[in-house]
């Protein structure tokens, strides 16, 4: 399909899920792509992955978008829904298919609840009756990516599997839309949370397929709770308070090992932003995988 015409201009998004309201490690993620940008002279896109329309909450994504504004972190275009873009998803499968690198899948959950990755059961054709789900046919090759702060990272995509790219239910899988979204949106630099390494090898092989350019990555620490689980994903996590927002914009720049000055909680939020982004170092995120939270993160 080739790769759209490209600004050399830094390029950054941010892409959040509206299924809830922002809590601390998206506001990690947030906060740690929007200066990395900035502090660049780069544009920062807003981009909302709203394709399981099952599990989108009404009015997460305006509730989002004012939790970003009141914590001064202000986006650059307009909004882009990628349930409003399936149309683009549309034509790289076919695009995909035409090259003979998809197959449809009829194995379920339960016929793969293996962590060592898909077999390969159905690549030469579905082997029941039914709705299939379309896969990616991965090659037996290394895919090598160097991460900006992970370092040198190697992954074997035959371990991991040919990846789903359109589900049973016929809604087009995170990995192909979001491919496709950074490429035609231009984006040059994917800052993200580490829990989202693993799939980086799949989406470099996506762009390859379709011959789009790939971004520089960059993968910040997960945030997690005292106990090791991703902050996230407990059901005791807190959500962040526009209330307090100096306070816990101070707490995340802390988590991104950036050492700000105790007063500057006592400051605006546009004033500890830009405070963040003069003072960007982003290697002292070098090979950090997590970053704990504090206690009062978490509700008893």
């Amino acid at each position: 399909m080739g790769t759209p015409e490209k600004t050399k201009q830094y390029v950054g998004r941010f892409a959040p899920s509206p299924t809830g309201s922002l809590h601390l490690g998206s506001l990690v993620a947030a906060l740690g792509s929007y200066l990395d940008a900035r502090s660049q002279g780069g544009r920062w896109l807003v981009r909302m992955e709203d394709l399981d329309r099952a599990r989108v909450l009404k009015g997460s994504a305006g509730s989002i978008l004012r939790t970003l504004e009141l914590f001064a972190l202000h986006w650059d275009g307009v909004i882009e829904y990628q349930s409003a873009r399936t149309a683009h998803y549309a034509q790289a499968l076919e695009h995909l298919t035409a090259l003979g690198t998809t197959f449809e899948c009829s194995c379920s959950r339960r016929d793969l609840e293996s962590d060592s990755g898909y077999p390969g059961t159905c690549r030469s054709g579905p082997r029941r009756s039914g709705p299939t789900a379309m896969r990616f046919r991965v090659e037996d090759v290394a895919v090598r990516v160097e991460d900006r702060l992970q370092g040198p990272c190697s992954f074997l995509l035959r371990e991991r599997g040919d990846v789903i790219v359109r589900r049973r239910d016929g809604v087009f899988a995170y990995q192909l839309a979001v491919v496709v979204d950074d490429a035609l949106q231009g984006v040059t630099d994917v800052v993200r949370g580490a829990d989202l390494l693993d799939s980086t090898p799949w989406q470099i092989a996506l762009q390859q397929a379709l011959r789009y350019a790939t971004p520089r990555y960059a993968h910040l620490p997960v945030v997690t709770e005292p106990g090791g689980e991703k902050l996230a994903k407990s059901k005791r996590s807190v959500g962040i308070d526009a209330q307090a927002a100096s306070r816990q914009l101070c707490e995340a720049l802390v988590l991104l090992q950036q050492q700000p000055p105790a007063e500057l909680q006592l400051e605006s939020p546009a004033a500890i932003v830009e405070w963040g982004c003069a003072n960007w170092r982003p290697e002292l995120l070098n090979a950090v995988r997590e970053v704990r939270a504090g206690d009062h993160w978490t509700s008893v």
